[in-house]
Order: C-alpha cells, then sequence, then structure tokens
C-alpha cells in the first residue's frame, strides 16, 4: 500500500511539472515567436520567456499574465536593489476600447502612479496585446554594465480613469518578486539578493520597533510608577536601567542594519526616516553617557540633571515610536502588524493612564499624613519615595 501511495504521488507530481512545463514552453506566440527559455514565476499565473543574445548584451522578453482582461500588468527588474522602489518597469495598461498600450515606466517611489517614462538602460522596442484572456508584453532589452542577474518584481492592479491604481496587497503580491539570470535560464523565488534585502530590512524593522518603540516606553514607566512604591525600591531603579540598556544595544543594532540598507539602496533615500533614526542613535547614547555623570541625590546640580535625563528621555520616546510608524509605512507590512503595534501601543497608554492616576492618588494621600504627622527625617516619606526632587525624575 505504500508503495502505491509513493507511486501514485510520484506520478501527480510527474503531471503537475508537465502541465507546468507546456504551459510555460509549448505557448504559442501570435506573432509565432520562439524562445529559447521560458519560467513559469510562482505566484500570479505569469510567465517571463526570452532570447539572450550575448554578441551585444541584449534580451528578447516576453512577459505573459493569464486570465487578465482589464486593469494593469507590470512585469520589471530591479538593477540595484529588490523590491518595488527603483524597478524598471514593463507596463501593460488596459485602454478603454480593450486594447493593450504597453510603455515602460520607472518607479522611484511606493506612491508611484506608473506614469510614463524613460528606463536605467535602453528599450529599443516594446508592444503589448491581448489574446484570450492573456496579457503578453514583448521587449527588446539592452541589459545594462552586461550584466545578466538581477533582481525582477511583476505585478497586476485596477485602472482607475485611464490609469493605473494601487495593486492589492495579498500574499501574491507581495511574494510576486524574486531573481533571473538570463544566461543560465535560473529564476530564484524572491532569493537571492531580493531575499537577503527583504530579510535584511524585516530585521531592521524589528530591531527598531521593540527597542525604540516598545521598550524605552515600558522602561520609562518603569522609572516614572514603580518608585512610588517603597517595597520597589531601589529594585525600580535597577530594572529601569536594564529595560534601558537592553533597548539602547537592540536600538544600536537596528541603526547598525539601517545604515547598511542606505548604502546598499540607491535612488530614493528616505531621509526623514533616517535622520531621525541618527537622532535617535545620538540622543540615546548621551543618555547611556549622562547615566554615568549622574550626580548624587543630593546634590545641588542633581535638579538640573534631572530636568535634561526625564527631557531627553521623552524626547526619545516621541521620535522613536514616529519612526516606527514611518518605518511601517516603508516596509509596508501586511496590516496586522502594524495593527499589532498601534495595540501594544494603546495597551501601554491605559496602563500609563491608570498608574498615572493611582500614583498622584497615593503621593496626595502621603502628603496629606505627613502635613498630619509632621516632618519626618527631615525630608519626610514623600520626599524619600522620590517626588520630592520633582515627579517622575529618576533616583
Amino acid at each position: 500500500m505504500g508503495k502505491f501511495l509513493n507511486l501514485l504521488f510520484f506520478i501527480l507530481i510527474s503531471n503537475f511539472i508537465l502541465s507546468s512545463a507546456q504551459n510555460c514552453n509549448s505557448y504559442s506566440f501570435t506573432n509565432n515567436a520562439i524562445y529559447a527559455t521560458c519560467v513559469s514565476l510562482p505566484v500570479q499565473n505569469s510567465h517571463l520567456h526570452w532570447n539572450y543574445h550575448a554578441t551585444n548584451g541584449t534580451v528578447d522578453v516576453a512577459y505573459r499574465h493569464d486570465g487578465v482582461s482589464s486593469g494593469w500588468v507590470a512585469w520589471a527588474l530591479n538593477v540595484d536593489r529588490a523590491g518595488m522602489v527603483g524597478a524598471q518597469a514593463l507596463v501593460g495598461l488596459f485602454e478603454s476600447n480593450g486594447s493593450v498600450r504597453a510603455y515602460t515606466s520607472s518607479v522611484t517611489s511606493y506612491a508611484t502612479g506608473l506614469q510614463p517614462g524613460s528606463l536605467s538602460f535602453d528599450v529599443p522596442a516594446i508592444r503589448a496585446e491581448s489574446v484570450n484572456g492573456d496579457v503578453v508584453i514583448y521587449a527588446t532589452l539592452v541589459l545594462p554594465s552586461g550584466r545578466t542577474n538581477f533582481n525582477q518584481v511583476w505585478q497586476m492592479g485596477p485602472v482607475s480613469n485611464g490609469a493605473p491604481g494601487q495593486h492589492n496587497l495579498g500574499s501574491d503580491n507581495r511574494n510576486s518578486l524574486g531573481t533571473v539570470d538570463f544566461v543560465t535560464g535560473q529564476a530564484g523565488e524572491g532569493g537571492g539578493v531580493g531575499g537577503s534585502l527583504l530579510h535584511r530590512r524585516n530585521t531592521h524593522g524589528v530591531l527598531n520597533a521593540v527597542s525604540w518603540g516598545i521598550l524605552m516606553p515600558m522602561g520609562a514607566m518603569i522609572a516614572r510608577y514603580l518608585k512610588v512604591f517603597k517595597v520597589a525600591h531601589p529594585a525600580w531603579f535597577y530594572i529601569h536601567i536594564a529595560i534601558q540598556v537592553t533597548a539602547y544595544g537592540l536600538g544600536v543594532a537596528g541603526w547598525g542594519t539601517g545604515l547598511k540598507l542606505g548604502s546598499d539602496s540607491v535612488g530614493i533615500k528616505h531621509t526623514t526616516h533616517r535622520n531621525i533614526g541618527i537622532t535617535l542613535f545620538a540622543l540615546g547614547t548621551l543618555q547611556v553617557f549622562a547615566l554615568l555623570l549622574r550626580p548624587k541625590p543630593d546634590h545641588k546640580y542633581r535638579i538640573y540633571w534631572n530636568i535634561y535625563h526625564v527631557s531627553v528621555g521623552y524626547t526619545v520616546i516621541s521620535l522613536g515610536i514616529t519612526n516606527v510608524f514611518k518605518g511601517l509605512n516603508i516596509l509596508d507590512p501586511e496590516k496586522k502588524w502594524k495593527n499589532a503595534y498601534i495595540g501594544v501601543l494603546i495597551s501601554l497608554a491605559v496602563i500609563a493612564v491608570i498608574l498615572e492616576a493611582f500614583t498622584w492618588f497615593i503621593v496626595l494621600k502621603r502628603k496629606k499624613e505627613e502635613k498630619q504627622q509632621g516632618p519626618v527625617g527631615g525630608n519626610g516619606a514623600y520626599e524619600a519615595n522620590g517626588y520630592g526632587h520633582g515627579h517622575g525624575q529618576a533616583a
């Protein structure tokens, strides 16, 4: 029985591979063109056919997208990076009369409208057609710098008022990237340079979201609210330091990956996101060094250190959260990740409001008791719990 099932599985897989190969290599083009190489792309019912000419470094391509009768389709090479931004696209756009208009478009931002424009390499010929529910874009590309291996992306989307609209953000759309080698005929599914860069971008995003966007606010809440409880002395201080130092370490790692990503990217730079990141690193480093220069609680300059420490701390938290959202807009992940981060922030805010009210209740109650009982030990319990030097300061 086991051998029979193995044989049946082998036959099914073989038939699937054979049918895919026939669908790709045996396709009959209306101009009777024959392409030496063909790959079926992993998602969106797309196929890429080509003939590579080593003598002049050109490639004749036919990008085919099955089951499309409206909207737009596009296939692109990304010469210097991976993903959407920087892609040099061949676009097929359905006109109102049912014909397909072909043109080139250089993608310079995530807010692209796929406007017609020249590419970073020559495209001597391009045309498109719709045949039996398939859209085919034909083009001749002059490959840049004699290269044959590139990152590739492909997409489809709607047309609104005659212009390309934003494509969906489903799983297939997000996985429509990979690599292609016009000499070997190999095509990777989001691997190679593209997959590596995407992994680094995700790592950068996670490190910074956890460090600047979650741990830093948690560390500040520890310092602000735990000190009111007598049993938390001096544990709150060491917990605060441990969380903030951990957040700073992760933030530095995220900052380092961001620098590497910036050096690997060309064209559009995320200037605001980068500048906020640099500012966060500088302020975070100052906070670490300020810890080493912290005056004694009864030092005459301690109040100035407290003002500095709290001001810079809240600035770091504000900039950190802002930059996390900017990073999410750049990475453009599935909505559930952004919603999850918003949920974390809402949870922290609710906890902070509750603790703020409870803290003031305890502080005011102690002040009332101190007035009734008189000073205790010179400074009283109020000051002993960290609130005599300013509400919310570090010890």
